[in-house]
């Protein structure tokens, strides 16, 4: 089907479980979901949907395949189960199922009501999770919905279990009832996750800089077993959020003036987080009151927060409006998603909450992994961007080739972020920052907002990420040869040298050490993952699944042994290798090579001297804006 398109609606609104609003009537019937909790033990809940005021014609619903955030497919109707169909009376319909995801009534007098299960036992950002200590609802993953009704106002009561306690935390908008909110648009719907349990919740108001006025309320709602940890967390995420704003200067205009922090802490929970327009889910094993977990942790609030302007506002075209049907291809991910990648790293030291080591060793790690990976000599980052679909929590069984073929448009995105920063430092003497870039967008295509809650009215393209570059570079030559070189080209950005205008050393991680490339291994030496293209390893012809059993005429068993044995050898020579494949033995030769690795470290840690020029550089990069 073609796009989902959401048009506009006047709504009034305040902030979610703080203040009721309400919305003037539509010519459209409201779309009425309930949602309750008979067996969470069980792992599933079940959806009562009224859809009233139908036109004429069969009432096709159906379950999405794809959610806000991600980028690939998934098939959340494989969950439900039980699904039963009537007149609003109690008098029953017949349905048919066209496919896997819709269900289609035919026959109807104007009312149909649905009710369904569905099971979920995911704590993410993506799926859905019911137990007995809680439901936390990504909605694309729980609501069917109708077709061709998408711009029909949405009223959605929770039935949480007698004497659980739960409350609800959610940006959708709310209503005298604490268990009753209501969305303007499917859009804004499936764009509004819940969580719904026993969560502490801690809430913070920070003045927007635009005007020092009072600003936007933050809500951090945590759901976690720790024992402390909260309110160290919850300082934490408030010094993001002060740091994040003086990027652009001022907040966005939240819809409903709130911005909510959903976190999931728990032992069974998945390591994911996952942006949304006034709200954000964070989830992980991490213990709160572990400070070394703690601060990983933060790491992702910086991220999934800087999104609420990047992504969530400064929108690539490709992605507005969304589509609740089909995996999403954009070329535009390495900045949505990389640029994002690098305020989430760039911002946590800004605002204390980390160490210049700690955010260092990730930049570090970042550059490795683009410098050297065998994947940028196949793939611009354009053009990695339009492979989300198969790498971002896309689900398959067979193997693949990516470590090969592939660097993710978050590793590839935060280094072109980090050299056009640089970049742009040095070009003007500082007078130019990625901030400023990002503050161009801001204004130029997220600020003007859109008519309706959850709608983008002017979604950039490429071509206009490289138009405004030139734009706030003050040279457009400069612009074109950046786009074409290193984000739509394969080449990387003079890092060495403009890292050391802050004091910083980009250098071989093992200089002079022999190595076989980057291996991955497995049990013993078996190889766990295929050779890197070029590596020592690959052009001896061993690939993934073998077992090395000899080199240089001596036997291995295990990776020490190779460690062991390379450490006698220099870079440039060759030497005997055996391995064996699906029980074949096998011989060959391998030309040592010297470890590709690059580490990032302070030119003070290796005994250097910083000057004033690159401390104050460094400062004016790393340090607060405030």
């Amino acid at each position: 089907m073609t796009r989902l398109r959401s048009w506009a609606v006047s709504v009034v609104c305040l902030a979610v479980l703080v203040a009721a609003s309400g919305a003037p009537a539509q010519t459209s019937a409201t779309v009425e979901y309930r949602l309750s909790f008979p067996a969470p033990e069980h792992r599933w809940l079940a959806v009562d949907v009224t859809f009233r005021e139908l036109p004429d014609a069969p009432l096709r619903v159906r379950m999405s395949t794809a959610s806000p955030g991600r980028y690939a497919r998934h098939e959340f109707a494989k969950n439900v189960f039980g699904v039963r169909a009537d007149d609003g009376t109690g008098t029953g319909l017949t349905f048919a199922r066209p496919n896997a995801h819709e269900w289609v009534v035919s026959e109807h007098a104007g009312t149909v009501r649905i009710r369904y299960r569905v099971f979920g036992d995911r704590v993410d950002g993506t799926y859905l999770a019911v137990d007995s200590t809680h439901a936390h609802m990504n909605i694309p993953a729980v609501l069917m919905w109708a077709i061709g009704l998408e711009d029909r106002r949405v009223r959605l009561a929770l039935e949480p279990p007698a004497e659980a306690g739960w409350r609800a935390a959610t940006q959708l908008f709310s209503t005298d009832d604490p268990m009753v909110f209501t969305a303007p648009n499917l859009q804004y719907l499936m764009d509004s996750p819940i969580e719904l349990s026993r969560f502490e919740l801690r809430t913070f108001v920070v003045p927007d800089p635009a005007s020092g006025a009072r600003g936007p309320t933050f809500r951090v709602a945590v759901h976690h077993d720790a024992s402390d940890g909260v309110n160290a967390f919850v300082d934490a995420v408030e010094e993001i959020v002060r740091e994040s704003v003086l990027v652009f200067g001022e907040f966005p205009v939240f819809d409903t003036n709130t911005y909510t922090f959903i976190a999931d802490y728990l032992p069974y929970a998945n390591g994911d987080a996952m942006e949304h327009r006034n709200s954000t889910v964070l989830t992980s094993s991490a213990r709160l009151e572990a400070p070394t977990q703690r601060e990983r942790l933060l790491g992702s609030v910086a991220h999934e927060f800087f999104h609420a302007w990047n992504v969530e506002r400064i929108r690539p075209r490709s992605l507005e409006p969304f589509d609740f049907t089909d995996a999403s291809v954009s070329e535009e991910l390495w900045l949505a998603e990389g640029f994002t990648n690098y305020y989430g790293k760039l911002l946590t030291v800004r605002a204390g909450v980390t160490t210049l080591p700690r955010v260092l060793e990730s930049f570090g790690a970042t550059l490795d992994a683009v410098i050297t990976g065998p994947g940028r000599r196949l793939h611009s980052a354009v053009e990695m961007s339009r492979l989300a679909p198969f790498t971002d929590a896309a689900a398959a069984i067979d193997r693949t080739n990516f470590g090969n073929t592939f660097i993710s448009y978050y590793t590839w995105g935060e280094a072109i972020g980090l050299g056009l920063d640089l970049e742009l430092r040095v070009r003007t003497n500082g007078n130019v920052t990625l901030d400023d870039y990002m503050k161009a967008l801001w204004v130029r295509f997220g600020k003007p907002g859109g008519a309706a809650p959850g709608v983008v009215d002017r979604p950039y393209t490429l071509a206009d990420a490289r138009e405004v570059l030139g734009a706030v570079a003050g040279d457009p030559t400069f612009a074109t040869a950046f786009f074409d070189r290193f984000i739509e080209g394969r080449d990387v950005v003079a890092y060495a040298e403009l890292l050391e205008r802050a004091g910083l050393v980009l250098r071989a991680r093992a200089p002079g050490r022999a190595s076989l490339g980057r291996v991955y291994l497995g049990s013993g030496t078996r190889v766990s993952e295929p050779t890197p293209y070029g590596s020592p390893l690959h052009e001896a012809g061993v690939d993934v699944d073998d077992l090395l059993t000899m080199l240089d005429g001596r036997p291995v068993v295990s990776g020490r042994d190779l460690v062991l044995i390379l450490g006698e050898r220099q870079p440039g020579e060759t030497i005997a290798i055996g391995f064996e494949r699906r029980g074949t033995p096998i011989e060959s030769t391998v030309t040592l090579a010297e470890d590709p690795g690059v580490e990032l470290v302070t030119l003070e840690s290796i005994g250097g001297r910083l000057s004033p020029e690159q401390t104050d550089f460094r400062h004016a990069w790393l340090g607060s804006r405030r």
